[in-house]
């Protein structure tokens, strides 16, 4: 279970630093940034906190809860667009998503935990990176809820917009349905054309 060590070991003002949505065909990337207190921080929420991928959708929208209203979180959020993804490449995009993140904050952290094994470029703080972090610190799995959490919602309202694809519950990842629906209706402008640019290829995979 994730802990307190790594922030310890830093001292001083550290968040951690996630994402969600790197690997979907469709919807923005989404970043979170948490600050923790350490010691004022819900003893329940400290046993709770892991990697947002080992939790249920509902655990994750009541530990969001308790972060946004217990008083010893502070939290940040960043979103890079289709555009930007399409443009900038995912990486870029997700590394700028996680330094709007940080912005939101509102303070600035005297270091970022930032989870995986590639540094973002242009951060206003110095940052660590730790692969698996979402595993190891409570910051960086705090920051991981915020993103997934965040996303989910975000998807979940495109979904009553484009409501044939099922990004309500797969989330604009490449499942079977999804694909089929692509093949059936097309891209939408939440498609990441860099990630699909070969409709044939997804009428092949779909119908195989």
């Amino acid at each position: 279970m994730p802990d307190f060590s790594l922030e310890c070991a830093a001292g001083g003002v550290v968040c951690g630093v996630d994402e969600a949505g790197r690997g979907p065909l469709a919807g923005p990337v989404v970043a979170g940034a948490a600050i923790l207190d350490r010691a004022s921080l819900p003893s329940d929420l400290i046993a709770g906190l892991d990697d947002s991928k080992k939790l249920s959708a509902t655990r994750r929208e009541a530990l969001l809860a308790i972060l946004e209203t217990c008083g010893a979180a502070r939290l940040g959020i960043g979103v890079a667009s289709v555009k930007e993804i399409d443009s900038l490449n995912i990486l870029r995009a997700t590394h700028v998503a996680m330094a709007r993140a940080v912005a939101a904050l509102g303070v600035l952290p005297d270091l970022a935990l930032v989870d995986g094994n590639q540094a973002p470029r242009a951060f206003a703080c110095p940052v660590q990176c730790v692969v698996k972090g979402d595993g190891l610190s409570l910051s960086i799995a705090a920051a991981s809820i915020v993103a997934k959490v965040t996303r989910d919602r975000m998807m979940v309202d495109l979904d009553a917009e484009y409501p044939s694809y099922g990004w309500a519950h797969n989330a604009g990842y490449g499942t079977r349905e999804h694909r089929i629906a692509i093949a059936r209706h097309g891209f939408t402008p939440h498609h990441r054309r860099s990630f699909a640019v070969n409709l044939d290829l997804f009428v092949a995979v779909a119908t195989s």
